[in-house]
């Protein structure tokens, strides 16, 4: 039986804009009568995030981006990490369910003498998204936190925090066999702390490579219910008073658990 033949066009959009973005592209290849219903922006509007414009406006490409088909649209966002807030966060979506992904760049961290030339640097990389991140020169005292609102988050969605950093072998010191103090709070609760080396020798179970060049270690996991007007904080910490420089900080990332980058 052709449901084509049978319900109206809207009956089909609103049925398959109910399911998820994969279904929707498995309907898309049943038939050519379908194809056109499953691709429609009435369809792929519903599996964007209800604030995507409020987000892409404050990108440098929101013209082009706005102007784009809403499926175009879904996969570019997918697949491209776009800069907003003055290009010190960037959006993504995970592409099998349209969540919500940000990363808090360097710039939009609290670093503590971060402005002293003498202590930390800011530079710009290759494989970096990001215009500038923070290279440290040399501190006693390390300690750097980044805040987001839940209510950006997606809701009913078990999100996992990152450090996304590296070391610069040519100096890196302070950090072989020494442990960074990572933590994070929800809704001001702590909800994690615990000690853990940056170096992937030291530490391999809990620091890996990335697809991008970077290297992430835990922050800590969190469910987001409701998105309500709360807000997760993150800190990393080293103040025992020894030397410790060449950590380059991309940012903190937070992304929907099982996430591939």
């Amino acid at each position: 039986m052709d449901i084509t033949r049978i319900l109206p066009e809207e009956c089909l959009c609103l049925i398959i804009s109910l399911t998820s973005p994969v279904d929707a592209c498995r309907s898309a290849m049943v038939s050519h009568a379908l194809r056109s219903v499953a691709d429609c922006d009435a369809v792929w509007e519903k599996f964007l995030p209800s604030d995507y414009k409020s987000i892409i406006s404050g990108s440098s490409s929101s013209s082009s981006l706005l102007s784009l088909g809403k499926k175009d649209l879904y996969f570019y966002l997918c697949s491209y990490p776009i800069l907003f807030q003055n290009g010190t966060m960037s959006f993504q979506l995970e592409k099998e369910s349209g969540k919500k992904c940000y990363v808090l760049g360097a710039r939009a961290l609290t670093i503590i003498w971060g402005d002293t030339p003498s202590y930390w640097t800011w530079t710009s990389l290759q494989q970096s998204r990001f215009g500038e991140v923070a290279e440290l020169r040399i501190v006693w005292w390390l300690e750097v936190k980044g805040k987001i609102d839940s209510k950006i988050l997606s809701p009913n969605t078990n999100y996992v925090a990152y450090l996304v950093f590296k070391l610069n072998k040519r100096y890196a010191r302070g950090f072989s066999r020494r442990n960074v103090t990572l933590q994070f709070i929800v809704n001001e609760f702590v909800s994690k702390v615990w000690n853990v080396s940056l170096e992937q020798e030291d530490n391999p179970q809990h620091v890996r490579a990335r697809g991008d060049g970077w290297m992430e270690v835990e922050i800590g996991e969190f469910f987001n219910e409701c998105g309500d007007d709360g807000t997760v904080e993150f800190s990393l910490m080293e103040v025992n008073g020894y030397t410790k420089q060449g950590l380059i900080l991309e940012g903190i990332e937070l992304k929907p658990k099982n996430f591939a980058n």
